[in-house]
C-alpha cells in the first residue's frame, strides 16, 4: 500500500495536525507527504524529518500560494495514480479540499476517521460521536480525512525523507485569493493546546470572558466558547469547541457555565480530564466530568484565579 497525506502549514509552520495524519497513514502503508505551497522549502524539510515518512513531494508555485481548494484538489488528483489511500487531516483546510478531490475520481469520500481497521475498513464517529460507524470502501484509492485527536503526533524529528520536486502547477482559474483576517494571540491554539478553559452561554456576555482570559494566561492555556456563546456574540467563531467548531483533546479541559449539549459534548468528549463548573447540579456536563463544581463561575473562577496566584508565587 501507498499512502499520499496531504501537509497542512501556512508556508511558515507544519501544522501539528499533519503529524496526527502521518500516524494514521503509518497503518495503512508506505508514507509519503505532499506539500504544497510558495517559497516553502522550510515546510518540505520540516516534514521530511517526521519519523516514519519516505518521501517528500515538493511542489512550489504561484498556484499553491494559498491553499485553494480547486487548485490543491487538481495537484492531488494528477498525483493519485500512484497511490492506494490520499490523507489529509479533518481540519477546514482539509474538509474543504479533499470532497472535491472525492468528486474528480468519482469516488466515496470516507471522513473524519478515528480508528483504522485494514487497509479498506476504518471507524468514523457519527450522530454527534454517540455512535461509531466502521466503514468498508471497495474504491480503488481510499479519499480519507482523519480526526487528528484519535491519533497520536508522529515524531517531528525522526525521519530523514527524500524530498522530490513536483513541477505541476494546477490553477483552476475557479477561485482567487483576496484577503485574510486572522485572529492574533500569544495564547496557544485550541487544537493543539494541552490546557483548555472555555465559556458558555452562562458568561452572560463577551466582556466576562475576560475572567477566563486571567485564568488562562496563568495556566498557559486556550480560550474556547461553546456554539451558544459564539451564537451570542460573546465571541468570534474561531473560539469555537463542538461539531460544528473545533474538535479537541486536551489534557485538561475547564468548562465554566456550559450545560453540556451535544454539540458542545462531540467536540470535547476526549479530553483526557474535563472539569466543569456550572451552578445547575442537573447540567449534562456532569454526566461526562471527571471532577464538577456546582457553584456561581462568578464566584468559582476568581477563587480559582486567586488559588493560582498562591501557587505561582
Amino acid at each position: 500500500m501507498s499512502v499520499l497525506v496531504l501537509a497542512e502549514h501556512n508556508n511558515q509552520e507544519l501544522k501539528t495536525a499533519t503529524l496526527n495524519a502521518v500516524t494514521a497513514a503509518a497503518k495503512l502503508g508506505d508514507v509519503c507527504v505532499l506539500v504544497a505551497g510558495k517559497d516553502c522549502q522550510g515546510i518540505a524539510e520540516a516534514a521530511a524529518k517526521i519519523s516514519g515518512v519516505s518521501k517528500v513531494l515538493h511542489a512550489d508555485s504561484d498556484a499553491y500560494a494559498h491553499p485553494l481548494a480547486e487548485n490543491i484538489a487538481g495537484l492531488l488528483v494528477e498525483l493519485s495514480g500512484d497511490y492506494t489511500h490520499l490523507l489529509a487531516p479533518a481540519t477546514t483546510s482539509g474538509k474543504n479540499i479533499m470532497p472535491r478531490v472525492a468528486a474528480l475520481l468519482d469516488v466515496a469520500q470516507i471522513s473524519d476517521i478515528s480508528a483504522i481497521e485494514s487497509e479498506d475498513t476504518f471507524v468514523r464517529p457519527i450522530y454527534a460521536g454517540n455512535a461509531l460507524a466502521t466503514v468498508k470502501s471497495a474504491d480503488v484509492i481510499k479519499i480519507i480525512t482523519v480526526r487528528g485527536t484519535a491519533f497520536e503526533a508522529a515524531d517531528a524529528k525522526g525521519g530523514s525523507a527524500d524530498i522530490e520536486a513536483v513541477n505541476i502547477e494546477k490553477d483552476a482559474g475557479l477561485s482567487s485569493f483576496i484577503g485574510n483576517e486572522l485572529t492574533q494571540s500569544e495564547r496557544p491554539e485550541l487544537t493543539s493546546a494541552r490546557i483548555i478553559i472555555s465559556g458558555g452561554r452562562g458568561m452572560q456576555n463577551g466582556d466576562n470572558f475576560k475572567i477566563l482570559e486571567e485564568v488562562a494566561d496563568k495556566l498557559g492555556a486556550a480560550v474556547g466558547a461553546s456554539r451558544a456563546a459564539v451564537d451570542a456574540g460573546f465571541v468570534s467563531n474561531d473560539y469555537q469547541v463542538g461539531q460544528t467548531g473545533k474538535v479537541v483533546a486536551p489534557d485538561l479541559y475547564i468548562a465554566v457555565g456550559i450545560s453540556g449539549a451535544i454539540q458542545h459534548l462531540a467536540g470535547m468528549k476526549d479530553s483526557k480530564v474535563i472539569v466543569a463548573i456550572n451552578k445547575d447540579a442537573e447540567a449534562p456536563i456532569f454526566q461526562i466530568a471527571d471532577y464538577g463544581v456546582v457553584d456561581d463561575l462568578f464566584n468559582a473562577i476568581p477563587e480559582l484565579s486567586a488559588e493560582l496566584d498562591k501557587a505561582l508565587s
